[in-house]
């Protein structure tokens, strides 16, 4: 990673900063003992599917980072859905009020060839600030933290290489990263409405004045990762 893609990082972050209102951060939920045994057990393999593999993060509403992923090089589809909880199919009305212990989260089919899951995490980490305890903007609960998940040692290594490096560089000074690296297990696909929510609503006034500035800082700091028709 250059430096200067740490620099992009660094002012995604204080963009966020001043986006936040001030308060503070939403505590960790108690972990059930479900819960437990979710983070515990081993990473799902995902077979790759007509040349394309997946990966699965979470870092706040899950509208803002499937239209980020969308405009990266490399990547066919994504998909908003629910995961890192033990609940087995939950809703978006049970998610959104806190009543799982599910994250909005989003489902990305890429291209190795094209992108490697290495810079899936630096979009991950430049698209959001990692240092907010469930929280993101203005959306709080821990249905709004951020998680890396990992679907093999091999993708565990490189988050948490990643998280060193962020660390080692001091991108984020005394603010602690609180990214939870997790084995993936289940996505579950949220409501249709929600697909590509930002494109077919762009008049909503959360599209408006969070997600679409969201999308727009990540493309003036990332411009050379944009697929052509997303500049």
């Amino acid at each position: 990673m250059k430096i200067s893609d740490f620099s992009k990082i660094r002012k995604y972050t204080v963009a966020i900063a001043l986006l936040i209102i001030t308060s503070s951060c939403g505590q960790a939920q108690e972990k059930s003992a479900a819960q437990e045994a979710v983070e515990n057990a081993p990473p799902v393999e995902v077979p790759t599917e007509n040349g394309l593999e997946r990966a699965y993060f979470a870092s706040g509403c899950f509208w803002c980072v499937e239209a980020i992923f969308e405009s990266v090089k490399g990547v066919k589809e994504v998909y908003s859905g629910y995961s890192g909880g033990s609940q087995k199919n939950p809703n978006y009305e049970e998610v959104s009020y806190g009543r799982t212990s599910h994250a909005e989260a989003v489902e990305v089919y890429y291209d190795p060839d094209v992108i490697s899951f290495t810079q899936l995490v630096q979009v991950f980490f430049g698209s959001h600030d990692p240092t907010t305890l469930n929280r993101q903007g203005p959306d709080r609960g821990a249905q709004y933290r951020s998680i890396a998940f990992y679907k093999n040692n091999k993708e565990q290594k490189i988050i948490q290489d990643y998280i060193n490096k962020l660390k080692s560089e001091n991108i984020y000074g005394d603010r602690t990263i609180v990214t939870e690296v997790k084995p993936f297990e289940k996505f579950y696909m949220a409501e249709e409405y929600h697909q590509d929510y930002e494109k077919r609503n762009p008049n909503n006034s959360y599209i408006r004045n969070v997600s679409i500035p969201r999308l727009n800082r990540f493309k003036e700091n990332f411009e050379s990762y944009l697929k052509e028709d997303a500049h």
